[in-house]
């Protein structure tokens, strides 16, 4: 499977699912509004980082070791029965934590202990939540993308129809709890797609927990957790700094253009981990590696660099299109924000060689270390340049990051 190809093929299930993301912001911005889009962050930031405690917080490792061991169905196997009984234990005690704690979660995440429900919500789903991304995480491993495909469109189409559904009764509260239950809904697809495989049974998830696969994918446990914790923390710091010192319409601001990047790069940064991921994790040579690399540079680098050039000059339109007349404010974001997404992939693409070697100490240290500085940066440089700070902080940010990741990585590719 090359780079091209799959990225072909993980862009039908892209296209389709910017589509559905493009059209839940316009269901967003119309029915809750700039405010509004604040909560939904606050919500999103917080679901990110309990389902990847549920979870365990090894997904990454799943596919790097499914990978990796591509030719010994054995060990496969102990790969996804481990994995299986950590997630199937984690789920069950962190669903009944946020069963009881239900009003305060709502209380410190959404400023509003009425929101308590929405936590009742995910966690009555939250176990097929993280079994859902599990089975995602088995798929790309097994390099299945025509699989991959088909489930990440079902997901796609269950959080486009349930958003709809839900925000056009419930307002804010609907689109939170379609936030909560979504993925869960998707579960169904995902087991029926496992149903028509001829390498996988529901019982190589259950069983005895290999204590050095355990400890393999334990690595890869602090680092999911150190991007789970670092990363929404700062974005939830920043988000109220925003609100408390200009305007919670000013955070909605951000949080539109934040889902705006992630919605533009999704072909970008899903083929970095459905392809590069798998296919770093297989490489032994030097000399492979590097080829791959130059190759996501050749490729990968420049389509980010156009997109995001087309983004900037149709930045009116998307406003006008994509949001409502209340977010026009957001358009003084786009040219910072779009340098900082450029900066961003052009950094990933070496990070990637962090996860699937497993160097996880040179990870952590950096996400922890650039996690705060972006919340230094961002409060620094909005007291001077007002919201267009924040998105200033972003890109100097990423750019200093790119440096500091290829400065460590020098000695792997050298």
């Amino acid at each position: 499977m090359t780079l091209i190809r799959t990225g072909i093929l993980n862009g039908i299930a892209v296209v389709i699912k910017m589509l559905t993301m493009l059209g839940i912001n316009k269901l967003l911005a119309v029915y809750v509004g700039p405010a509004g889009y604040a909560a939904i962050g606050q919500f999103q930031n917080a679901v990110q980082m309990i389902t990847t405690f549920a979870s365990g917080a090894i997904n990454t490792g799943v596919t790097k070791y499914t990978a990796e061991f591509h030719a010994d169905e054995i060990q496969q196997r102990k790969v996804w029965q481990t994995a299986g009984t950590i997630v199937l234990i984690s789920s069950i005690i962190t669903a009944l934590i946020i069963a009881l704690f239900n009003r305060k979660l709502a209380f410190w995440f959404l400023k509003n202990e009425t929101y308590g429900g929405v936590f009742l919500w995910f966690s009555a789903t939250l176990i097929f939540f993280v079994f859902n991304a599990l089975l995602l995480a088995i798929l790309n491993g097994k390099k299945e993308i025509g699989h991959y495909v088909i489930a990440n469109i079902a997901g796609s189409f269950f959080a486009f129809v349930i958003t709809f559904w839900l925000a056009s009764i419930w307002g804010l509260y609907g689109a939170l709890v379609a936030l909560a239950i979504f993925q869960s809904m998707a579960f169904l697809v995902t087991i029926f797609i496992f149903r028509q495989t001829t390498w996988f049974k529901f019982s190589y998830l259950f069983g005895e927990i290999d204590r050095k696969i355990a400890k393999n994918l334990g690595q890869y446990t602090l680092m999911a957790l150190t991007s789970a914790i670092c990363v929404p923390l700062s974005q939830i710091i920043i988000r109220n700094h925003l609100g408390t010192t200009i305007s919670w319409a000013a955070a909605g601001y951000w949080e539109a253009m934040t889902r705006l990047s992630t919605a533009y790069l999704m072909l970008i940064t899903t083929t970095l981990g459905v392809y590069y991921l798998p296919r770093l994790s297989e490489l032994r040579l030097v000399a492979e590696l590097k080829h791959e690399i130059q190759n996501g540079y050749k490729v990968i680098l420049p389509v980010t660099i156009i997109s995001s050039l087309s983004i900037y000059l149709l930045r009116d339109w998307i406003v006008a299109t994509l949001f409502t007349a209340d977010f026009a404010p957001m358009r003084q974001l786009f040219a910072w924000q779009l340098v900082g997404d450029t900066l961003k992939i052009g950094s990933w693409i070496m990070s990637y060689l962090m996860l699937s070697k497993a160097m996880f100490k040179s990870f952590m240290i950096t996400e922890l270390f650039f996690s705060v500085s972006f919340v230094f940066l961002a409060i620094g440089l909005t007291h001077i340049y007002g919201l267009q700070g924040v998105v200033i902080a972003y890109a100097i940010n990423y750019f200093l990051y790119w440096i500091s990741v290829m400065t460590l990585l020098l000695r792997v590719v050298r």
